[in-house]
């Protein structure tokens, strides 16, 4: 059996079922991937370079999807090479975000094809214009914004399947494709995220804190609002008053992946922080920026309270790995959040743009610390029950119709490879 990835940043929400495949054995496994996608146990990569363009003449409407047509060309040449070298998958899993599936029923037609289907920009209801400090779209954006979604459609039209790592987000697509997506989460490694009572994390001074110390953690990719930050930073001087003793760790970067661009010449990062500066007592705040996975893992584990905001998006990993370590959560109250956290029983709600109930939340949960109720031990038994990682291969993968060595026997020998779909 053959084995296709696509992901421009392999393996990301790919990696858990790759490495599964690799050691049920009786599968080739190849992925293709952008210059970034990184390297694999038993996958072959091959990755492609984009050279760069300018879609300055192009319709405003269509750039994105011209970059995503320039795109699927690269991975359109990379199949190719692979179809010339032997290489036919019978199945492919693609992230249809980026264009790369443009190609591939072209390329392999018989191929059993299922979409990794993330998300589907709507104008309301979702991210856009949810929060009033945001840009508003005007007629022109909101046609532009529908736009963002055709390389989608056109790969849920192609595709055998689709899969989406949560509820919500499946119901972000048009209804008439939802019979086709199926919810399967990625996972957590309930082995590498776990709470440990011992865990040390050196601040940037040369301090280190321990489980014992008041600490206040915050962590996404990049500060942005789309993700709270600023909203974070507009509670933290109200945070530091109520409690005297917090250390507050900000993990993130500086750069903007999903967000409108901040204003000229700062980042997210900054702009917030200057805004609130002179409130703050900068030697119990923290920028800590990106970090190595051990670290990310001290930093979850020494945690007191654990904030996690975001717009109504994408689902974070990070909100799922600090429940896997216990973390006392405070999230924000919007529709992604309310799939996993149930208030007062794994976690604390509070809504998305008040930052004084924010504070006010924060601050509970910080004296509350070491008395009952702890929410982090039903923090971490939701992810046990729904998102152990070994759970949720089984179920993605007997949703794209290869759990079962008898079903990949009937393949080999010409029988119908149906699939068999589970949310």
């Amino acid at each position: 059996m053959k084995v296709l990835f696509v992901h421009n940043n392999f393996p990301a929400q790919f990696g858990n079922l790759a490495e599964a495949l690799h050691q049920m054995g009786g599968f080739e496994l190849a992925a293709i991937g952008a210059e970034n996608a990184q390297a694999v146990e038993g996958v072959a990569i091959h990755r492609y370079a984009i050279s760069p363009f300018n879609v300055s003449a192009t319709h405003p409407f269509a750039r994105r999807f011209d970059a995503e047509c320039r795109r699927g060309e690269h991975v359109l040449m990379a199949a190719s090479a692979l179809a010339s070298s032997g290489f036919v998958p019978d199945f492919i899993l693609a992230h249809c975000g980026w264009g790369e599936t443009l190609p591939l029923r072209a390329v392999f037609p018989e191929a059993k094809l299922v979409v990794y289907a993330e998300f589907f920009y709507r104008g309301e209801g979702q991210d856009v214009h949810f929060d009033p400090e945001g840009p508003r779209l005007g007629m022109d954006g909101l046609a532009a914004l529908r736009c963002k979604n055709a390389s989608t459609l056109l790969a849920l039209t192609d595709a055998d399947a689709a899969i989406s790592p949560t509820q919500w987000q499946r119901s972000t697509f048009p209804r008439e494709f939802q019979d086709k997506i199926h919810v399967a989460h990625e996972g957590v490694d309930l082995e590498w995220f776990r709470p440990n009572p011992s865990t040390r994390f050196p601040l940037p001074g040369g301090k280190v804190v321990t489980k014992s110390d008041e600490v206040l953690t915050f962590a996404s990719r990049n500060l942005e609002p789309i993700r709270g930050y600023h909203v974070f930073m507009r509670a933290l001087p109200e945070i530091l008053r109520a409690r005297p003793e917090a250390q507050v760790i900000i993990a993130g970067g500086d750069g903007n992946s999903y967000s409108h661009t901040p204003p000229p010449g700062t980042s997210w990062k900054t702009h917030c922080l200057d805004a609130v500066v002179s409130k703050l007592d900068l030697s119990r705040v923290h920028f800590v920026g990106r970090l190595a996975p051990a670290a990310y893992l001290s930093l979850l584990q020494v945690s007191a309270a654990h904030v996690y905001l975001t717009y109504p998006f994408v689902l974070s990993w990070s909100l799922l790995e600090a429940m896997a370590t216990e973390c006392e959560i405070v999230a924000s109250d919007t529709a992604p959040v309310r799939e996993v956290i149930e208030e007062r029983r794994n976690g604390v709600l509070v809504p998305f743009l008040d930052s004084s109930a924010l504070a006010d939340a924060v601050a509970d949960t910080l004296a509350r610390r070491g008395q009952t109720p702890s929410y982090g031990p039903g923090a971490r038994a939701t992810i046990v029950e729904r998102f152990d990682k070994r759970i949720c291969v089984r179920h993605a993968l007997r949703a794209i119709g290869l759990d079962e060595p008898r079903r990949a026997d009937k393949r080999k020998s010409g029988g119908s490879p149906a699939l068999e779909l589970v949310s």
